[in-house]
């Protein structure tokens, strides 16, 4: 199994070639040789079922995985019940019953904010939501779906990475989305390294297992970050120093075996930064197949 990358919605590129449709833009991402398209319904769910199907029909023919975003308000750790009950059998039910009609599986979840609580007891109240929306969704036959929870750029926003592993032990089907951009936004630059990398990938592997660190669900930019942590997304050719650098986690995925979805969310050019991030990564498999082949070769004369 290998790791799979492509963007979250239309690239700059696909805007200049006028194309009419998502159908169009997975014809445009096959052709650029991309296996992977996050469906954003950040603003809400607003595909209906035919077109989501023939949507999932398209994007099987052409080898495409898609994954879906669900709306950026909802709010797991509301302090108004009636918001919360909305996030479950609404928000979050929507999505996973679209990306359903899409053949896909994924649904990425943003945790949302604080709302004036500590940390502690906002993620005490957000882990129950979750729980009660896996529930729901098993209720109403969405057993296979996987919520993931994603990792959030902003400091004050609930999502850095203990509150993400905390989020997926509400139940195993659940995958960790690590936004690397994210954790390098609201850690103010940490990873800087291959060993920063590695470091929270051991972490995520002791607790949450290598299974679901080899399938986990990626998002990747370089982020413009203040002392509040995210501020914009950038691009790989913006040059601007704030980071993180790719090639050092394609070479830990190569390395250690993991072959998560990768979805680039450069401000534009994510279609290009993504095929930049895969041959980063198949390169780096080459090498590592090509040096364990040749210490294989040693040890045998």
């Amino acid at each position: 199994m290998t790791a799979l990358f492509g963007p979250a919605g239309q690239c700059d590129k696909a805007r200049e070639k006028k194309l009419k449709s998502t159908l169009e833009y997975l014809e445009y991402l096959k052709s650029v040789g991309l296996h992977a398209f996050e469906y954003s319904c950040g603003r809400g769910v607003n595909i209906g079922e035919q077109t989501a199907k023939k949507l999932g029909e398209r994007a099987k023919q052409l080898g495409i995985s898609l994954s879906l975003h669900a709306p950026y308000y909802i709010s797991l750790a509301s302090l108004e019940e009636e918001k919360r009950k909305k996030s479950v059998d609404h928000y979050l039910y929507q999505s996973a019953l679209t990306v359903d009609h899409m053949g896909g599986t994924r649904v990425v979840v943003h945790p949302g904010g604080l709302n004036k609580q500590t940390r502690g007891r906002a993620l005490e109240v957000a882990v129950e939501t979750l729980r009660q929306a896996q529930q729901y969704l098993d209720a109403h036959g969405l057993s296979h779906i996987v919520m993931c929870p994603e990792t959030m750029g902003k400091i004050c926003q609930l999502g850095d990475l203990d509150e993400v592993i905390a989020l997926c032990k509400v139940d195993d089907r659940m995958l960790p989305c690590v936004d690397f951009g994210h954790m390098n936004a609201r850690t103010l630059g940490a990873l800087d390294s291959k060993e920063a990398y590695a470091a929270l990938l051991d972490k995520l592997e002791q607790e949450l297992g290598s299974e679901r660190v080899r399938r986990m669900h990626v998002h990747f930019s370089q982020i413009e970050y203040s002392a509040g942590g995210e501020v914009r997304h950038l691009t790989f050719s913006d040059n601007k120093g704030f980071g993180p650098d790719y090639q050092p986690l394609m070479e830990l995925f190569a390395q250690r075996g993991i072959s998560p979805t990768v979805i680039c969310e450069s401000a534009g050019t994510q279609s290009q930064d993504a095929l930049t991030m895969q041959e980063s990564y198949r390169r780096a498999l080459s090498e590592f197949s090509g040096e364990n082949e040749a210490n294989a070769k040693g040890k045998g004369c």
